[in-house]
């Protein structure tokens, strides 16, 4: 195992929360401005982000093929930069999972801040122990035959699942596909939904 988990958090963020302090100090900012701009972090740019890299990989072989092989080099394709990425692919023998055992090492440009539960120690240590059981609970159990593999995110390689593509979507544009991916499903703990039929 690297020394990662002494990982220093990235210098972007200790300037973000100095800027943050002084603006509040100021009077120039209140803390709920702070609070939507980190949940549109959380929420929207991040996650849309990775659910616009899994959407065109379903779309598009030769792109997913990319992907697969060389995870940084496809999504920086997109315009979307930062971590060295390795994408690992749900099919319906596999089912792929991201943990960080040591601290929280997360893909931020792909999926915006890490849920709090991802970096906490009973996550951490349970998803290495009893990951069938962890999946349990977060709603998605899958058959006994199906392996599931772990990946341990670092300070070096970050992980991100391309989860299955959903039954019954493919009438769906890329942007409507992008639209259904969600966040934990690009972590493995959630499968993606298919879409509700119209009324």
């Amino acid at each position: 195992m690297g020394s990662h988990h002494s990982e220093p958090e990235p210098w972007v963020v200790h300037r973000v929360r100095a800027l943050e302090s002084l603006l509040i100090e100021k009077g120039l900012l209140s803390t709920e401005v702070v609070d939507t701009v980190v949940q549109t972090y959380e929420k929207d740019v991040g996650p849309m982000n990775g659910a616009k890299v899994v959407a065109h990989a379903w779309v598009d072989p030769a792109y997913r093929q990319r992907l697969l092989a060389d995870g940084t080099a496809a999504i920086a394709e997109l315009g979307i930069g930062g971590d060295k990425m390795v994408v690992v692919e749900n099919t319906p023998a596999v089912h792929n999972m991201v943990v960080c055992t040591l601290c929280s090492c997360y893909p931020w440009p792909v999926l915006g801040l890490p849920p709090v539960w991802y970096k906490s120690p009973a996550y951490r240590s349970r998803a290495v122990l009893e990951p069938r059981k962890v999946l349990a609970e977060f709603g998605v159990t899958l058959p006994e035959d199906t392996e599931i593999r772990l990946w341990d995110s670092s300070a070096e390689i970050r992980y991100m699942v391309l989860p299955r593509r959903p039954a019954g979507s493919e009438h769906l544009s890329e942007a409507e596909l992008a639209a259904l991916v969600t966040r934990d499903a690009m972590i493995g703990v959630a499968q993606v939904q298919a879409p509700a039929p119209p009324r």
